[in-house]
């Protein structure tokens, strides 16, 4: 008995040690990462077709729209512009990236398509108002050092505040009765001033939701609460 407690308290130092070192690594990349004004999410990891479920039940959401308006919020190198080309044939499609880079791939990957706009943008304040039948927001509104390191707070890295902001920039976007897609934030829509406009109309599955860290509206960790709406309708009123 004595000696398997000794290991176990060997075991619990070892893991403290590997999360005393965890959080040093990102803290030290977190520095030396170049600050970019306006950035929500510090990296930029992408898969093509990483939300078909999502992807699908939009197109049954709009399919009696002949060419849907479609935004996509962050969408990198592409891979979310030409997942939704392929979920939607015959819509007209933005993308927005506050990456140059991202943006250049973009044109170089997807020039041959006349219906797809990119632009560098930290926001969507250059989009008129009611313009688009929906607007994805995916795996944007939330700062992957948070859920790294097990922080309990959020304002240090990403306050409640500008999650808020950024809703309501996406929001104004969307013509009454389009839709707003969220998925893997750091907040609950729910929390936000802006849902007051909306209506919740799709629950990711537990399989399907995001494993980020999730907080609440004053930016404090929320323990095994889920949060399952990703598809919001906004009220034609």
């Amino acid at each position: 008995m004595t000696v398997y407690s000794d290991r176990l308290r060997g075991n619990d130092m070892k893991r403290a040690v590997r999360q005393f070192l965890g959080r040093v690594r990102f803290e030290v990349a977190r520095q030396l990462r170049p600050r970019v004004q306006g950035r929500l999410q510090p990296y930029r990891y992408t898969l093509p077709n990483r939300y078909p479920w999502m992807f699908e039940f939009a197109c049954s959401r709009l399919r009696d729209v002949s060419t849907p308006r479609l935004l996509s919020f962050g969408c990198s190198t592409g891979d979310e512009l030409v997942s939704l080309r392929s979920a939607f044939p015959e819509a007209i499609i933005r993308g927005l990236d506050i990456a140059p880079a991202a943006i250049a791939a973009c044109r170089t990957r997807l020039a041959s398509d006349d219906r797809i706009s990119v632009a560098v943008a930290c926001d969507a304040r250059g989009e008129e108002k009611d313009s688009f039948g929906a607007v994805f927001c995916l795996a944007v509104l939330c700062h992957g050092d948070l859920t790294a390191t097990g922080a309990t707070r959020s304002d240090r890295l990403f306050p409640f505040s500008r999650f808020e902001e950024a809703v309501a920039d996406l929001a104004r976007c969307v013509r009454p009765g389009g839709h707003l897609f969220i998925q893997s934030a750091n907040f609950r829509f729910s929390e936000t001033a802006t849902a007051s406009k909306f209506d919740v109309v799709l629950l990711a599955s537990k399989e399907q939701a995001a494993v980020d860290l999730l907080y609440d509206c004053n930016n404090c960790l929320v323990v095994g609460e889920p949060y399952y709406p990703v598809g919001f309708c906004k009220r034609a009123s």
